[in-house]
């Protein structure tokens, strides 16, 4: 059977959502940037590609993935749109990592994109009458009184009550995410992923956006205690602005080819994608989608918690993190060593794949080892990809 092996991951910057660097690019500029820059990096010519893979969320139709391979000129490579939510990009990759090691496609890009500021708004007729409203999404599942689109709910709060995590632990994580974005900021240490992209900002003025935006260097335990709870009126709430991630606009995507015919074309095999799972929960314990993919996915690979080097556990908040070390018996020293969600940022579509981007570089700075992202998805969801770099 062919291996699936990693022959480029890049990713654009992270930029905060509506006020930030990309309020103004839309994400089909997004997605074409990150698939030019994937092609580019593997050393594959565009037209050895087979397929196109794009995550998206709450985009409202089309098709990013078939627009940017035409926008790129690869116009004989097909373009497939995906929706996870926040595992969209995490299951494109293990989509192409399917279709590579079942003889199938030669060479596929994956990956995922969002635009949170320019996201469309949809309009949906009243059933039974000419009246209409106006969503930002359609819905993912049959919303309950404890179960809604009210993340802050189904993935912060009713998580750190099933777990019983407090807000100081949730705070101190979230802290700790911005301190090591920063540092690893200030070591240059994603310029390895990173694909600087020139942007027309607000003012039209035209900048090349190449350092994530969110990270603060001022964050600390005594103003992440200020901050007052999202839901006030529910008696102990504990999620705040500090312990939950950002609005964020980015793209990422991964290049992979079949292990044979990366040979054959002389590339670098950046690592392999041993495994892949998504995972269903109930809506109201949406954050649970990421524990529950992580114990799906470990076996898959023949693996246990003891035999991975690092992880990506997405900070959709601070809670899913901490849960996960919690409940798993997982080493918080080896997650998120460089920041996630609450600091990084939380590009919906793009989260994962910009995990293995990072997993990627770094595993292969130290010298190869195991490497898990994991996240729960909108909808009671969640997934998970193993891959593995020598």
């Amino acid at each position: 059977m062919p291996e699936a092996v990693i022959v480029s991951a890049v990713r654009t910057p992270i930029a905060t959502a509506r006020k930030g660097t990309l309020s103004e690019t839309p994400a089909e500029e997004l997605a074409t940037h990150v698939l030019v820059e994937a092609v580019r990096r593997s050393g594959l010519a565009p037209e050895e590609f087979d397929d196109v893979m794009l995550a998206e969320s709450m985009y409202g139709g089309g098709d990013l993935a078939r627009y940017a391979a035409v926008a790129a000129g690869m116009t004989q490579v097909a373009g497939q749109a995906v929706n996870r939510h926040c595992a969209g990009s995490l299951t494109t990759v293990g989509n192409a990592a399917a279709s590579i090691r079942a003889g199938m496609d030669r060479a596929v890009v994956a990956g995922g994109v969002q635009s949170s500021s320019l996201g469309p708004q949809l309009t949906w007729r009243v059933p039974g009458t000419a009246d209409e409203t106006q969503t930002r999404m359609a819905p993912t599942f049959p919303h309950t009184e404890d179960a809604n689109d009210d993340v802050t709910l189904s993935v912060g709060w009713n998580l750190a009550v099933k777990y019983g995590l407090s807000r100081e632990a949730m705070d101190a994580w979230a802290v700790r995410s911005h301190a090591r974005a920063v540092a690893a900021i200030d070591a240059g240490v994603f310029e390895a992923e990173i694909a600087p992209i020139k942007v027309t900002t607000t003012d039209g003025s035209v900048t090349e956006f190449a350092v994530d935006e969110d990270p603060r260097r001022d964050s600390t335990m005594e103003k992440a205690a200020r901050l007052k709870p999202l839901h006030p009126e529910i008696e102990g709430f504990s999620i705040t602005a500090a312990n939950a991630s950002g609005v964020n606009d980015a793209a990422a995507a991964l290049a992979l080819a079949s292990d044979a015919f990366a040979a054959e074309k002389g590339l670098t095999a950046l690592g392999s994608v041993r495994a892949w799972a998504a995972a269903g929960v109930q809506p109201k314990y949406t954050g649970d989608g990421a524990l529950d993919s992580i114990r799906k996915v470990l076996p898959r690979a023949g693996l246990s918690v003891a035999d991975v080097h690092l992880w990506e556990i997405n900070e959709a908040f601070a809670s899913v993190p901490v849960a996960a070390c919690q409940e798993l018996g997982i080493d918080e020293e080896l997650v998120n060593i460089y920041g996630s969600g609450c600091s990084l940022g939380h590009p919906v579509a793009a989260s994962g794949a910009r995990m293995l981007a990072t997993l990627t570089h770094e595993l292969r700075r130290r010298g190869g080892g195991i490497g898990v992202a994991a996240m729960c998805a909108g909808g009671g969801q969640g997934g998970a990809v193993v891959i593995e770099v020598s």
